[in-house]
């Protein structure tokens, strides 16, 4: 971007930017778009990131960044999210920066950049940062879609030190979006993981299904032989994220191994879901086929009707 024909100091005395009240400044500032066109704000934006310390002011500029996504914010986001403008004996300041800098990693996903490839590790590493921040830095990486990224994150995924289980959840989920076949082992792991962590954070356990789901990894005979044990899983979700990676597999086997689900499984909404996913696989006729036969209960016979009607009412219009 060419340096501007204004002066920066200027606008943000002009703006009160270092000494007036929040709603304040931020009513300025807003104000700034009846005069400058895009280019010319978008410059203002980042010229205050680098000198506000108003975290409320900061989380605003964010905003009014976010929504013109340029890349010439990029550094300025960074340098926030890395505390570059913050002294050491600022702590208490650097506590008040917590969600500045949390959606300041949201902000740098969304540019999709891989040159904040290095920033966002940096903080997701770092076990004394806030976990909050570690998240955000992990969602980012799989939304800029950038290989490198890959083994830092399978490195937390098995890191059995790593204390927090929603950081692991943010990096398989993040490896589902990157889709690097590097990721399948480590995630197949999670799945099939049946003690410590896993009986009490089963949520994990659905999102490396997810994850591998959205890689399309149904296909490998490891990968569905993971997907057909969970199906015993405690928890209903995970039976249910199964049956759609067991669905989009392929696998000759598929059909019959969901098909158990009608009759074995105790949870109405995996049946329901069992049903569905046969549908998708075959026609109407295995719903016909729970409809007139004994052995399925009259909940999911009302599951077959009902997809019968919004079958034949598509095929109506």
């Amino acid at each position: 971007m060419s340096e501007p024909d204004f002066n920066l100091e200027e606008i943000a005395n002009g703006c009160d930017l270092y000494s007036g009240k929040t709603d304040d400044v931020v009513a300025k500032i807003d104000g700034l778009e009846n005069s400058y066109d895009e280019d010319s704000l978008v410059n203002i934006y980042n010229y205050f990131l680098s000198k506000s310390q108003n975290p409320d002011v900061l989380m605003y500029l964010i905003r009014c960044c976010d929504k013109y996504r340029k890349d010439s914010t990029l550094e300025f986001l960074v340098d926030i999210l890395l505390l570059k403008n913050v002294s050491s004996a600022q702590e208490e300041l650097k506590e008040k920066f917590q969600n500045v800098r949390i959606m300041c990693a949201k902000a740098i996903g969304n540019l999709k950049n891989p040159n904040a490839v290095s920033s966002l590790l940096y903080c997701m590493n770092n076990k004394d940062e806030n976990y909050r921040i570690r998240l955000a830095c992990a969602d980012s990486l799989g939304r800029i879609g950038d290989r490198y990224a890959v083994a830092p994150l399978i490195e937390v995924v098995n890191d059995e030190d790593e204390k927090s289980v929603y950081l692991k959840e943010s990096a398989t989920r993040a490896l589902g979006l990157l889709g690097d076949s590097r990721a399948i082992e480590p995630l197949v792991k999670l799945v099939e993981a049946k003690q410590g962590i896993m009986d009490k954070f089963s949520f994990l356990k659905e999102r490396a299904i997810e994850a591998l789901n959205k890689m399309g990894a149904g296909a490998s005979d490891r990968v569905f032989k993971a997907l057909k044990n969970s199906l015993l899983d405690e928890s209903p979700q995970v039976r249910i994220d199964a049956i759609e990676g067991l669905m989009n597999s392929e696998h000759p086997e598929a059909f019959d191994i969901i098909k158990k689900c009608l009759t074995e499984d105790d949870n109405a909404e995996v049946k329901k879901n069992a049903l569905i996913a046969l549908y998708n696989m075959s026609d109407r006729s295995i719903l016909d086929e729970v409809i007139n036969s004994p052995q399925y209960s009259d909940t999911l016979k009302i599951n077959a009707v009902e997809l019968i009607e919004e079958y034949e009412n598509e095929g109506t219009e």
